[in-house]
């Protein structure tokens, strides 16, 4: 796999694009797996530092620290939960209100490894703050702004919730596809069509941090990978509903 695209780079903070498919971090169980940060020590060095993770599945912004003190101070923002985090979600089905938050304490599903599960008292808190940006009938373009940091979080609370996101192999039914010749009529295409989106439909776009030198906030964005694009733009032709309210 390429190396990803830079987003920012200073002297202390360097952030990247990651793409959906590439792991972080040396996978848990099979050490070989191609991983983000095993490419980065290897063109930068290993002072360089992730301060936080995405699913291998998700896309979008990774943050580094270049620095010890950097990675010191952005890793206490993380921990202190004062990272302004907002992700955009392609779900299946329809949430019946804009604005909506879910508070499920989530903790590891003994009979899963690497899954996690809701649970009522035993597990850790996580919060996440969702709105509706835009319904297309049967599928919904959601904005998270995760409140906690759990693995998986955003997947679990919207698949727990009845909304899972759309090819989501874990919490979700892969069953569902988003293909043209369901939105469009008349559609003539190859017996051997592809779906527009093909990958979990879930995008990092948005991380906002306090510098670790001038204190001041820093907010880092990953534009919307190409398929997302080209997913919603058939999605607003054939199946836009109205905006909804913010």
């Amino acid at each position: 796999m390429a190396f990803p695209p830079v987003i920012f780079e200073d002297d202390t903070m360097i952030a990247f694009d990651k793409p959906s498919g590439l792991l972080v971090a040396p996978d848990r169980w099979d050490k070989t797996r191609e991983n983000l940060m095993g490419m980065v020590h290897e063109k930068m060095g290993h002072d360089v530092a992730n301060v936080h993770r995405l699913d291998a599945d998700t896309s979008g912004v990774l943050l580094c620290a270049k620095t010890k003190s950097a990675l010191d101070f952005l890793s206490g923002q993380f921990q202190s939960k004062t990272v302004a985090k907002k992700y955009l979600a392609l779900v299946v089905g329809s949430p019946p209100l804009d604005g909506f938050t879910v508070d499920m304490p989530l903790k590891e599903d003994e009979g899963k490894p690497g899954r996690m599960c809701p649970v009522r008292k035993v597990g850790k808190p996580s919060v996440t703050e969702f709105q509706v940006l835009e319904r297309f009938g049967r599928f919904t373009w959601l904005e998270c702004r995760p409140q906690t940091g759990r693995t998986h979080q955003i997947r679990v609370h919207l698949a727990s919730s009845g909304w899972p996101i759309l090819n989501d192999p874990f919490y979700g039914n892969c069953d569902t596809k988003l293909l043209l010749s369901d939105l469009k009529r008349g559609y003539k295409g190859r017996t051997d069509e592809k779906p527009l989106i093909a990958r979990l439909a879930l995008h990092a776009s948005e991380l906002t941090v306090r510098h670790p030198v001038t204190r001041e906030p820093v907010t880092i964005r990953a534009e919307l990978p190409n398929d997302f694009e080209v997913g919603l733009k058939y999605l607003r032709k054939f199946a836009s509903g109205p905006k909804a309210r913010r």
